[in-house]
């Protein structure tokens, strides 16, 4: 599951926000596995229960998990800029994943 550099050159960085224990995280997972299979992005995957997420935990503490979808030549993750991220919460399906891939890409 390794992209090439030139593959990954436009590609939209997923961050992944979710917890311990939870189920809607494993179905997450499984659904961006499936977009992956078909359209590589670059991943990060975050748990905001951890130390040291006290922003992420703040945000999204009760909405995991969480999707982010920001171009690869977009800042880092930081809590502040979350607004300019597009998002998907709770549930979501391989399609609409893709959907927000083709917002980020086409900005």
């Amino acid at each position: 599951m390794h992209a090439t550099a030139r593959l990954l050159q436009h590609a939209c960085r997923i961050t992944l926000f979710t917890r311990q224990n939870c189920s809607l995280c494993t179905n997450a997972k499984q659904t961006l596995s499936d977009v992956w299979d078909k359209r590589p992005f670059i991943y990060k995957e975050i748990d905001v229960m951890t130390p040291g997420q006290k922003g992420w935990r703040d945000l999204y503490e009760f909405d995991t998990p969480v999707v982010r979808c920001l171009t690869s030549k977009q800042a880092e993750e930081d809590p502040s800029l979350s607004s300019q991220a597009q998002k998907l919460m709770h549930r979501f399906s391989a399609e609409q994943v893709t959907e927000k891939m083709d917002v980020v890409e086409s900005q």
